[in-house]
């Protein structure tokens, strides 16, 4: 029996080993630049210059008008201000075209003008944040019935402090975290940085 319970403990440690191997805390994150939306007018995002103003949460998402996407979306934009009062900029990416992102990002239902979604159309960004990419499959459709024609990146968010070191990595692969909660953590992690420089 004792040998039996042992042979189920090492089984369910290794279950729980970690399924994907995102950047960790304590890496440097990776600098980007990319096509961005906000409020439907494109522009130019770029980490480097997000990072002076002060920490950045980068979230990445399988796909705009999906339903966990709109759901994490909806809560960022709900959000909003308690990012703002700690000075992070928020900043949503996916392989989503910027003809998509136009629309996603002014939709009051989601993003609602509130904060920028950037594409990563070819998944540079992604690979170099070590997530896996995975190819769509034809067919699929987003919440409103129009074809997804792109590929998916594990919902991953990243907290970057201004010197551009990761202070939190949030995978809902690895922690089985709802996508509301990518919000919430991460929102936790930049008021206790905000509390530790006053």
């Amino acid at each position: 029996m004792k040998h039996l319970l042992t042979v189920v403990a090492v089984l369910s440690s290794a279950i729980a080993l970690p399924a994907f191997a995102a950047l960790k805390t304590g890496e440097s994150a990776p600098d980007f630049s990319a096509p961005a939306s906000l409020s439907g007018k494109q522009f130019a995002f770029s980490l480097k210059d997000a990072l002076k103003k002060g920490p950045v949460v980068v979230y990445f998402y399988p796909s705009a008008y999906t339903g966990g996407c709109n759901i994490e979306a909806h809560t960022f934009a709900v959000n909003k201000d308690k990012f703002d009062a700690v000075g992070a900029t928020i900043i949503g990416v996916s392989h989503d075209s910027i003809a998509r992102l136009n629309d996603f990002s002014a939709d009051p239902e989601y993003c609602a003008g509130k904060f920028p979604v950037a594409s990563d159309a070819d998944g540079k960004i992604a690979k170099s944040y070590d997530l896996k990419v995975m190819e769509g499959k034809p067919g699929m459709k987003d919440t409103r019935g129009v074809d997804i024609d792109h590929a998916f990146t594990e919902r991953t968010t990243f907290v970057i402090a201004p010197d551009g070191k990761i202070v939190a990595t949030l995978s809902s692969a690895d922690d089985k975290i709802s996508p509301a909660d990518h919000v919430s953590k991460s929102l936790a992690v930049v008021s206790e940085m905000k509390n530790k420089t006053m």
